[in-house]
């Protein structure tokens, strides 16, 4: 590779992430509906050809930014998963993970609220499924094969509780924050706790 290929390459990337993160920004500030294109462009400092190149559109640019949000809650999740031994205690963790992530501004707005509506149902869950609710099925899978959950049917318990968080995140959201953190996790502990085989 030349150097100014080299140098095109990575002038092409910075525009990439600058478009990235003041899509972020703009879509955390004012959902999709309150953002056009032109405020986009206006704020990374690039011209509308420039996006139109890197993606299709607005519509383009918000799933990039959606599928990055979802991939950082997995890796929070997974982090927060395998800093324990325990089977177990890496469900609760994870999932206690989720929440916290999910009490921030950008993924509440970007992942919970404005995905679904903008990309549609199906969509949504399909990017949801290759992220945190895969590691989810994932571990329900390991904890009733081990015994740790009653014989059950894992796809539908995986659905149901990846729903209930969801849930309780807007709800975290819409009702003060973090700080009710503690709250959520007493009722979504109680949950797990009732599927725990005897």
């Amino acid at each position: 590779m030349s150097a100014e290929t080299g140098s095109r390459a990575r002038q092409r990337e910075r525009t990439r992430r600058a478009l990235l993160r003041e899509g972020r920004r703009l879509f955390t500030e004012h959902g999709y509906g309150g953002v056009g294109l032109s405020g986009i462009v206006e704020a990374a400092e690039v011209t509308k050809g420039a996006l139109y190149h890197h993606f299709e559109g607005k519509p383009g640019l918000f799933h990039a930014v959606l599928e990055e949000v979802q991939g950082e809650v997995a890796c929070a999740v997974a982090e927060a998963a395998d800093a324990h031994e325990d089977p177990w205690d890496q469900l609760r963790a994870g999932c206690r993970a989720f929440l916290r992530a999910s009490t921030a501004p950008d993924v509440r707005r970007i992942m919970l609220v404005d995905g679904p509506a903008v990309l549609g149902w199906s969509a949504w869950r399909s990017l949801d499924e290759a992220g945190s609710a895969h590691h989810l099925r994932e571990a329900l899978t390991g904890l009733v094969e081990a015994g740790v959950l009653r014989p059950q049917p894992v796809a539908p318990l995986a659905h149901l509780l990846s729903g209930a968080m969801n849930e309780a995140a807007l709800w975290l959201a819409g009702s003060g924050g973090p700080e009710s953190l503690d709250d959520v996790w007493t009722a979504l502990s109680g949950i797990l706790e009732s599927l725990r085989a005897r």
